[in-house]
């Protein structure tokens, strides 16, 4: 596990992107493909909007998302609607190497346990994540796996619908845990004094019932990628 520490939100994002640019360029040329799993919220749309100058084979790279939330199509609170206002629209990636989840009003209706068991099946033939990017909430969620949740004991499925969480919208679809740890290298980007708290409590040992982020690890590395402010209790 490696602690990375930023001055500001800014220079956390630039460099965020540089070294997943890198990440990512890396894997293709061992293998001729990589595949990232983004996140949403300020800090991971920040990381994609620096990373559109990177250079890289956009077309053999695969995009999931760690978490959605259970909204119609183009819903500019859904995470693939930031992600391609950041990153997705401005890059020739290829569109059948994009992987959304379901949105609610989609052809799988406005049920989200049938959007969480189609990504499951669309992640059953993904052995493995180059680079899972997640980040931290401020009473210690991660994707939108909260503490004390039905999703952070889920041991057996590898997406879940999320339903009543405490932050709205209160319905989402979340890989689980054990799916986030098929990831080779899990990053936790967080920013800002209030995820201070969880932050210090995940990297002292913190379980993840309690502090669902102290979970997520990844099958090589773990990155934490913080600016002063959400370290400043470590």
């Amino acid at each position: 596990m490696t602690v990375l520490t930023y001055d500001t939100p800014d220079e956390l994002a630039s460099a965020t992107a540089d070294r997943l640019a890198a990440a990512l360029a890396s894997a293709q040329a061992a293998k001729g493909t990589a595949s990232v799993v983004l996140t949403g919220g300020r800090t991971g749309n920040a990381v994609l909007a620096a990373l559109r100058s990177a250079t890289l084979d956009w077309s053999s790279l695969d995009v999931y998302w760690g978490d959605e939330r259970f909204l119609p199509a183009g819903d500019p609170e859904r995470n693939e609607t930031q992600a391609r206002a950041a990153l997705l629209d401005h890059v020739p990636v290829s569109p059948a190497r994009v992987h959304p989840m379901a949105p609610s009003d989609g052809e799988l209706g406005d049920d989200p346990d049938a959007a969480a068991e189609a990504y499951a099946v669309l992640l059953a033939d993904v052995a493995t994540f180059d680079v899972c990017l997640l980040g931290v909430g401020e009473e210690g969620h991660t994707a939108s796996i909260f503490p004390h949740s039905p999703a952070v004991e889920e041991s057996a499925r590898a997406v879940v619908a999320v339903r009543d969480c405490p932050k709205p919208p209160p319905t989402r679809v979340s890989l689980t845990l054990p799916t986030i740890r098929r990831a080779t290298e899990v990053w936790l980007m967080t920013t800002g004094a209030a995820k201070a708290e969880p932050v210090a409590a995940a990297l002292a040992g913190a379980g993840e019932v309690d502090i669902p982020a102290a979970g997520a690890r990844g099958k090589r590395d773990t990155l934490w990628i913080l600016d002063k402010s959400a370290a400043s209790h470590l």
